[in-house]
């Protein structure tokens, strides 16, 4: 039995100097980037799976090859805006949070209060680090820009040492 080609996430393997990606794409459009070994990696995987009714497939497209593309210059400082199409997966509520890490720019911060103030949800922020720790497009929906109200890195799902490392590279090239 042939499978529909739009019912496969064409994912492939990234290297970053902060960890292992896993990217993926749909159709046109950018749907996974997310940490290999993060503790919620399976959770995303079957919310797209079961959201989307597909399968994932190791397989190289024009969307997976331009992400790739637009990570290199990312992490070589090159690059403060990705132009990849995204397709976000997910509830209403976490889909308002992705868009709004959209609107936090290179080289700065928000934080989880924020976002939540401008989500019309003022006091959930717990809610709030929940859908980050569940974008599964990471970078391209940074989430790592998304700090404590005190200012200190909380939860991230590439880890600390991966949110710590992102944002020191953003603020180095942010003048740049």
């Amino acid at each position: 039995m042939k499978q529909n080609m739009d019912k496969i996430v064409c994912t492939r393997y990234y290297e970053s100097p902060c960890g292992t990606l896993i990217v993926g794409s749909l159709g046109d459009k950018l749907c996974l980037c997310d940490w290999m070994y993060s503790r919620h990696r399976i959770a995303v995987d079957r919310r797209l799976a079961l959201s989307l009714r597909t399968v994932y497939r190791e397989r190289e497209t024009a969307i997976n090859t331009e992400a790739v593309k637009q990570l290199d210059e990312y992490f070589r400082g090159e690059r403060k805006v990705f132009t990849i199409p995204l397709m976000f997966i997910g509830t209403a509520f976490q889909k308002s949070v992705w868009r709004m890490l959209l609107e936090v720019s290179y080289g700065s911060t928000s934080s989880y209060a924020y976002i939540a103030e401008h989500v019309g949800k003022p006091n959930a922020m717990r809610a709030v680090a929940n859908a980050c720790q569940s974008n599964a497009i990471a970078l391209f929906a940074p989430c790592h820009r998304i700090i404590g109200s005190d200012g200190d890195l909380t939860g991230y799902a590439g880890g600390l040492d991966a949110k710590a490392y992102l944002l020191a590279l953003e603020k180095k090239n942010a003048n740049g």
